[in-house]
Formats: structure tokens, C-alpha cells, sequence
């Protein structure tokens, strides 16, 4: 079993970022609902899931709720063609938690510094993703995180969120 665990980002923005990217030809869009990751996907056993879930919910308590503000695009190019919506806020916040998560999960080590952020275009040709930084450069909302969520990835429909998890502690312990 495949799973991710992320920050959803809520409606109405989630699913219009959505749409945008699938506008600029990313079938990702088609099976990855907007997100900040926490933790990459990773394989488990099925028998670990309920485990898992209690651990999940467990660290999430331990982190207090906090205001994310999502502005304008960055990429991670040349190393990567990604192109992204860039947290302006919340960033120590994410990666706490971000912190917290893969260690409950036992993501291997990251081969990247933690970078939050949400993709909105990823392995297309260069002109399509010059395209996507300059339509969604001047994009901005913001949103409260009182949750995080554990997803699960289906053959046939992609990423989907099975779990939330509230978070609710007076920060990182």
C-alpha cells in the first residue's frame, strides 16, 4: 500500500489549483488533489495502516493549528521542472510538522531540505511551464491548518484522502 501524508489545501482554492494545472497539460492534476507534502509517498504493509493512523494522530495533536498564505510561483528548475505556489507563511510551522510526520512514518531521509510547497506543474516542456509561473504569479490566498490528512494511492484513481487528523497541541514537542 502506497501512502502520503500532506496539508490539504481547502476549497474553494484547492480544487481551482486543480484545474490550472490540468490547463497546462499535467494529467497529475487528473489523480494528486492540491497539497503541501509532508511526507513522501512510501510503501507499507495494509496491517500497519490502523497503527499508523493512531501514531498520525497522535504527533498531529501535538502541533497547534496555524495560518498558511500561499503567493505567487517559484520552481525547482534545473534540478527539476516543477513549478509551484509558494508558502509565504507558515513555513516554520510545515516544517515542524513535517518533521514530526516523517518521523512517525519512517520516511527515509529526505534527499532535499524541506521546502513547502504546492506543485502546479510538474515534467512538462519548458514553454508550458514558463506559462504556468506567469499565469498564477500574482495568486494569493490564505488558509487555517487545523488538520492533516493520510492518503492512500489507488490504481485506478490516484491519491486519495482516507484519514484527517486533527491537530490541536500548544506546538512541537
Amino acid at each position: 500500500m502506497l501512502i502520503g501524508v500532506s496539508i490539504p489545501v481547502p476549497e474553494p482554492w484547492g480544487e481551482w489549483l486543480r484545474e490550472k494545472r490540468r490547463s497546462f497539460g499535467d494529467s497529475g492534476a487528473d489523480h494528486i488533489p492540491s497539497h503541501i507534502t509532508l511526507a513522501p509517498p512510501l510503501e507499507i504493509d495494509p496491517a500497519q495502516l490502523d497503527s499508523l493512523a493512531e501514531d498520525l494522530s497522535s504527533e498531529a495533536l501535538k502541533h497547534s493549528p496555524f495560518k498558511v498564505a500561499l503567493a505567487g510561483t517559484g520552481t525547482f528548475r534545473p534540478v527539476s521542472d516543477v513549478v509551484y505556489i509558494v508558502v509565504r507563511q507558515g513555513v516554520p510551522e510545515s516544517a515542524a510538522l513535517a518533521r514530526g510526520v516523517q518521523r512517525v512514518v519512517q520516511s527515509p531521509v529526505p534527499e532535499h531540505d524541506f521546502h513547502p510547497h504546492v506543485t502546479v506543474a510538474h515534467d512538462l516542456d519548458q514553454d508550458a511551464l514558463d506559462v504556468a509561473a506567469a499565469d498564477l504569479d500574482d495568486f494569493e490566498c490564505e488558509f487555517d491548518v487545523d488538520e492533516i490528512e493520510l492518503y492512500v494511492h489507488k490504481d485506478d484513481s490516484g491519491w486519495e484522502p482516507i484519514r484527517a487528523f486533527a491537530l490541536g497541541g500548544s506546538g512541537e514537542s
